[in-house]
């Protein structure tokens, strides 16, 4: 596998960002990365949004957004991975787990006692992945969705 290296998310990488594509069934379980861009306008001092880029090919390969507020009301918020998303043909290569491990990096250097991640469960979802790169599902959000800590 290539070199990779992570860049801010920015104009340069906006496009091809938005434009990594999926394997079948996951689309239900990921919103646009220009949704997650928007969100960071709310309130950029606790946005990191990253893209994964391939130094051989300079080819972004996935991206990632997570959140340090360390005023939230909620642990979970505290410190939160928010959105990765690994481009269909790049997935079960080390991408995914390359950028939760740059957003964990990050965490610690804050820090952080533990990072979040909240998810939509289901046959097709994220679980998998979240709990082999560390995550450990820790309870159950009003909405159904999965929460997952994975300690520093």
């Amino acid at each position: 596998m290539s070199t990779l290296r992570l860049e801010q998310l920015n104009a340069k990488y906006i496009i091809a960002a938005n434009a990594l594509s999926l394997k079948p069934g996951q689309a239900q379980y990921i919103a646009p990365v220009s949704y997650s861009a928007a969100v960071s306008v709310v309130n950029p001092d606790t946005a990191w949004q990253r893209v994964v880029v391939d130094d051989e090919t300079d080819e972004v390969v996935g991206f990632i957004h997570g959140s340090f507020d360390p005023d939230a009301d909620r642990d979970e918020f505290s410190a939160a991975l928010w959105r990765i998303h690994v481009d269909a043909r790049g997935q079960g290569r080390g991408i995914g787990r390359f950028a939760v491990d740059a957003l964990a990096d990050e965490a610690r250097s804050r820090g952080c006692a533990a990072l979040y991640v909240i998810y939509e469960p289901g046959e097709e979802g994220p679980g998998p992945f979240f709990e082999h790169v560390g995550f450990e599902t820790i309870g159950e959000t009003p909405y159904g969705e999965s929460v997952g800590r994975m300690p520093m």
